[in-house]
C-alpha cells in the first residue's frame, strides 16, 4: 500500500511531496494518464528507475498458451496479454556528461501533481549532480481526450547556479526490458521481445516506427515531432532504426537560462489497414497536434474537463479525503474508457499490466451505471463492442455444449482467455467447485452478482435481447438466449 504521508489530501489533485523509490510501482499506476486509446503509466521522464515501464493501446495483445497441470472440459488454450508497446516517454538528461537519475547526486525537491481538472502530469525536480552542477526540471504531460491518437509532454531544464552543457535524448524505444510477469518459462518467452519491426523512418525534428506482433499480427505504429526553443546557440540531431529512434537537443545555459522542449507523441494500430495506412494515420495525428500546439491541447484538455465535472462532480461534505477519493476515482473511469470507442474498457484501465489487460464478464455492471449519467456516448460505445462479440460468445457456448451465448470471464477481442469459473460451478454440472471459500454470509457468488445481471438485464431487453442467467451452468458472464 502507498503510505500518505507523501500524499497530502487536497480536493482537484493528487500531490506526492517527496519520491519513495520503494513505492515507484505503486505511484506510476496512480499517475497514469490515459484515453482509452492510449494509456501511459507514470514513469519518470528518464525512465529509470522503473518499477514497470508500460505504454498501451486499448485491445493491442498478444497470444501465449495457457498451460495447464491437467487439461480439463471447455478449457481454453489460448490466452490473450496486454503488449507494452513503443515507448514514447522518454527524456534522457545528460547535465555535462552526467546522467540525471534521482538515485545520484542530490535530489533536494521533487514533486508530482496529477490535476484532476487539466488533466496532466506535473513534475518539478532540483537537482545537484555529483560534479555539483544544479539544475531544474519541469515536465507536463498529457494524454488527450479531445484528439484520440495525441499525447504531448512539455520539458524544461533551467541552469541554476552556474554554465552548465544540457543534452536531452528524447526517444522511442520498442521491445523495452521488463520485469518477469510469470514463473512459466513459456510465458516469459511470448511477452519478452512480442514486436516485430516492419517500418522506421526519421524527419528533421522526429520518427516514426512501426511493429508487429509476432502472433497476434497485430500492427502498431509510433511517431513522434519536437519543437526545441531555446537561447543561443543548439544542436539538434536524428537517428533511427528498427526498435530506437533519438532525437537529441545539446546547448549551453548560463544561471536563469531554459531549455524547452515540446514533444508531440502519436499513436495508432489495425489487424485490417496496411503499413503505409498505418503509417500515414500517426503522421496526420502528428500534424494535428503540431497545429493545435502545446498551449490549444492544454486549452482544449481544460475545457473537456470543465464540461464533464460540470455534470459529474459529485461534493462531499465534512470528509476531504473521500471527497478526493472520489473525483479521483470518476477520473480514472473517464480516462478508461471516454476515448476507447467500441474497444473493451479493461478492469485496470490502461494503467498497467494487471490482469493481463482483460475486460471481465462483469463490466456493464461497474463501469456503464457511472457512464450513462456522466458520458453516455462512451457507455453506448462499451454496449456495441459487447454486441460485436456475441458471434465468439456464441461459438464459445458451442464449445461447452450449450444453447444461447456464453460471455468470456477475461477477455481482450472476445474469445475466453480464462478456464476459471467466476460463478462457483463447473460449465454443464450444478455441482459447486471448491474455489470459492465460504464467506459467512450464506451467499454463493451467484446471489450476490444479481445487482449486476439486472443492470445487464435493464440494458439488453429494452434493445430486443431476451436474457436469462442460468445459475446451473454458472458460466461466466452467463448464458443469454434471444
Amino acid at each position: 500500500m502507498i503510505s500518505g504521508e507523501a500524499f497530502p489530501v487536497e480536493p482537484w489533485q493528487v500531490r506526492e511531496t517527496h519520491l519513495d523509490l520503494s513505492q515507484l510501482a505503486q505511484s506510476e499506476s496512480l499517475f497514469a494518464l490515459s484515453n482509452g486509446h492510449i494509456g501511459l503509466r507514470g514513469n519518470l521522464d528518464e525512465g529509470e528507475p522503473f518499477g514497470i515501464p508500460g505504454t498501451y493501446l486499448n485491445s493491442f495483445f498478444e497470444t501465449r498458451p495457457l498451460p495447464y497441470a491437467e487439461a480439463g472440459f471447455g478449457y481454453p488454450e489460448a490466452g490473450q496479454t496486454i503488449v507494452d508497446v513503443t515507448n514514447g516517454k522518454i527524456l534522457r538528461l545528460l547535465v555535462d556528461d552526467e546522467p540525471f537519475d534521482v538515485r545520484y547526486g542530490d535530489l533536494t525537491e521533487h514533486e508530482r501533481i496529477l490535476d484532476l481538472r487539466a488533466g496532466t502530469l506535473t513534475r518539478r525536480a532540483v537537482w545537484c549532480s555529483p560534479a555539483g552542477k544544479q539544475i531544474r526540471v519541469v515536465s507536463t504531460r498529457l494524454v488527450s481526450l479531445v484528439q484520440r491518437a495525441v499525447a504531448a509532454i512539455e520539458y524544461t531544464v533551467e541552469a541554476v547556479d552556474e554554465f552548465t552543457r544540457v543534452t536531452v535524448q528524447s526517444e522511442l524505444v520498442a521491445n523495452e526490458d521488463q520485469p518477469e510477469r510469470s514463473d512459466d518459462p513459456r510465458v516469459s518467452a511470448v511477452l519478452k521481445h512480442p514486436l516485430e519491426p516492419i517500418h522506421h523512418e526519421s524527419t528533421e525534428d522526429g520518427s516514426l516506427l512501426v511493429h508487429r506482433t509476432k502472433a497476434s499480427k497485430l500492427m502498431a505504429a509510433a511517431a513522434m515531432d519536437h519543437l526545441v526553443d531555446v537561447p543561443g546557440r543548439v544542436e539538434v540531431d536524428t537517428m533511427v532504426c528498427e526498435d530506437l529512434a533519438r532525437t537529441t537537443v545539446i546547448c549551453g545555459l548560463r544561471p536563469g537560462q531554459r531549455l524547452r522542449i515540446v514533444k508531440f507523441l502519436a499513436y495508432g494500430w489495425s489487424s485490417l489497414r496496411s503499413r503505409p495506412a498505418l503509417r500515414d494515420q500517426v503522421a496526420g495525428a502528428l500534424a494535428g497536434a503540431r497545429y493545435t500546439g502545446w498551449e490549444g491541447l492544454l486549452a482544449t484538455q481544460r475545457s473537456y474537463l470543465d464540461e464533464f465535472w460540470d455534470c459529474a462532480d459529485v461534493e462531499v461534505d465534512g470528509d476531504p479525503g473521500c471527497q478526493q477519493a472520489v473525483r479521483f476515482g470518476l477520473f480514472h473511469v473517464l480516462q478508461a474508457s471516454v476515448r476507447a470507442e467500441r474497444r473493451a474498457i479493461a478492469g485496470k484501465g490502461l494503467t498497467g499490466p494487471g490482469y493481463d489487460g482483460h475486460a471481465f464478464w462483469d463490466t456493464e455492471g461497474f463501469v456503464l451505471p457511472v457512464l450513462t449519467y456522466t458520458k453516455p456516448d462512451a457507455a453506448a460505445d462499451a454496449l456495441r463492442w459487447r454486441a460485436s462479440i456475441l458471434d465468439l460468445a456464441k461459438k464459445r457456448a458451442e464449445q461447452l455444449d450449450l444453447k444461447g451465448a456464453a460471455y468470456p470471464w477475461r477477455t481482450i477481442r472476445g474469445e475466453e482467455c480464462s478456464a476459471y469459473w467466476p460463478a462457483g460451478r463447473r460449465p454443464g454440472t450444478s455441482t459447486p467447485t471448491s474455489r470459492w471459500p465460504s464467506s459467512g454470509t450464506g451467499r454463493s457468488p451467484v446471489t450476490t452478482r444479481w445487482k449486476a445481471i439486472a443492470v445487464w438485464r435493464s440494458w439488453w431487453r429494452p434493445r430486443g435481447c431476451g436474457c436469462r442467467w442460468d445459475t446451473t451452468t454458472g458460466t461466466a458472464g452467463g448464458i443469454w438466449t434471444a
